[in-house]
């Protein structure tokens, strides 16, 4: 499995930005699809997945501000992110989970919001 992720930039606090990941290769045994982030200093965090199930899970610290939504025919999976603030800013990631225990991950993108 392949994934491209691509839309970061640097933006100011309260704008929108839209991150897009294409995903390739065994589409078929992909279970879940999401987006993580890492900033500077800290660890890789959940931001938001699609689970198994197709249900939507969201970190509490961007509840209300991101929306992840996904194109099937098109292979990709995006993240809206209104009101950015500048703790939003990281290397956004799309990662793609295989059962039972395989995830790959896209090359990352760098979101930078500032104040």
């Amino acid at each position: 499995v392949q994934l491209q992720a691509s839309g970061g930039g640097l933006v100011q606090a309260g704008e929108s930005l839209r991150v897009s990941c294409e995903y390739s290769g065994s589409i078929s045994r992909i279970n879940a699809v999401g987006w993580y982030r890492q900033a500077p200093g800290k660890q890789r965090e959940l931001v938001a997945r699609f689970t198994g199930s197709g249900s939507t899970v969201y970190a509490d610290s961007v509840k209300g501000r991101f929306t992840i939504s996904r194109d099937l025919a098109k292979n990709t999976v995006y993240l809206r992110m209104n009101s950015l603030k500048p703790e939003d800013t990281a290397v956004y990631s799309c990662s793609a989970e295989i059962p039972p225990l395989s995830r790959y991950w896209g090359q990352g993108t760098q979101v930078t919001v500032s104040s």
